[in-house]
């Protein structure tokens, strides 16, 4: 068995690019108060209490027809088949939303293991509202803020305990680097689908669709 893989799940501008980063320890993902700014699906890896395991960056799911919103959608869910553990990301701010319970249902149908998170918990004005998500139905909601780092421990010690003895470590490879660079629209992206013959980033003749270093595995 390979080794575990999490997935980072929610909604527009909960903090998923903020949580991934803090949890592989490098600023990887592109982070902006924009909504909408993570589209491609982006890997890294991550450690904690000796073990290791893959996590999952994903755009954000709603339910409006936004532009991209179809493209960003079919990222998070191949993210979500590819993942053993998802942590639904939610935000304490905003409360439960409408997009919230579209995504609980979405992920109830995954049958997948949910770890439920609520996020922007930045002061303790907010500890009274993590209660409200327990209508998601994905047990007891972890506070936690991905600015101030609070609970991102707490977090890192539910994930690991999914990993049991036979899930393996990746043993180091020697392999090849190869960048695309260009101007936009040069169909830096499209070459890399073909390449991979699957979906792996999104292709549209909008300027600048790309927006995060993208890495894979050829």
């Amino acid at each position: 068995m390979q080794r575990l893989v999490v997935a980072l799940v929610g909604t527009p501008n909960v903090g998923k690019s903020t949580i991934f980063n803090r949890i592989i320890g490098e600023r990887k993902a592109i982070i902006d108060d924009t909504r909408g700014v993570t589209r491609d699906r982006i890997y890294g890896t991550a450690s904690w209490l000796t073990k290791t395991f893959g996590v999952i960056d994903t755009g954000g799911i709603e339910i409006k027809n936004v532009p991209f919103q179809t493209e960003i959608r079919l990222q998070a869910e191949i993210a979500i088949n590819e993942a053993d553990v998802i942590v639904f990301l939610t935000d304490a701010k905003l409360g439960v939303t409408n997009d919230d319970i579209f995504i609980a249902k979405m992920l109830q149908k995954s049958k997948k293991k949910v770890i439920l998170a609520v996020n922007k918990v930045d002061d303790f004005s907010l500890i009274s509202r993590v209660n409200d998500f327990y209508e998601l139905g994905f047990g007891t909601p972890l506070p936690l803020s991905g600015v101030h780092g609070t609970g991102i421990g707490d977090l890192l010690d539910q994930i690991v305990a999914f990993i049991k003895e036979d899930y393996l470590e990746e043993a180091a490879v020697s392999e090849a680097t190869i960048a695309l660079i260009g101007q936009v629209n040069v169909g830096k992206s499209s070459l890399v689908n073909a390449m991979l013959n699957e979906e792996r980033v999104v292709v549209s003749p909008v300027a600048g669709t790309t927006r995060d270093s993208i890495d894979t595995t050829f």
